[in-house]
């Protein structure tokens, strides 16, 4: 499935089991693979197609201090917000809770690749992508 990725099976496999919170006044949880009839909903009232859960923190998958992702997470929302898109606030955190959960934000109507190329400049591995079936799905960049 993820033979031509250079990140490692134990990476790759944490995505996988990673839970996906998003917050706001309808808040839910996205998990790979898995139908989500709360995002189906979101869909309508957004009148949304497809959304990205995307981070800018840990690049590579590499802990920074809270700081300095803070400050990463700062600039995707400055850059969010200058395209016009709309998001939410999320974090996406491993159910063993051995890595620090990552602020992150679930993005309205990013396409598939524009949601690769913002994400390739954040210097991240991987996206959470969700097209019209509502079903997160590991996009793995590099």
């Amino acid at each position: 499935m993820f033979s031509e990725s250079i990140i490692d099976a134990v990476t790759r496999q944490a995505y996988l089991e990673t839970h996906y919170y998003v917050h706001g006044d309808l808040p839910m949880t996205l998990h790979v693979g898995v139908a989500s009839e709360p995002l189906a909903a979101y869909y309508k009232t957004m009148q949304v197609n497809c959304c990205t859960f995307i981070t800018a923190c840990n690049p590579y998958s590499q802990s920074l201090k809270n700081s300095v992702n803070a400050e990463r997470h700062k600039v995707l929302a400055h850059e969010l917000r200058q395209l016009d898109m709309k998001f939410i606030e999320s974090t996406g955190q491993h159910p063993s809770n051995l890595w620090p959960g990552e602020a992150s934000f679930l993005v309205w109507n990013l396409s598939l690749e524009d949601s690769k190329k913002l994400a390739i400049k954040h210097e991240q591995n991987a996206i959470i992508w969700c097209g019209s079936d509502a079903v997160p799905q590991l996009v793995l960049l590099r």
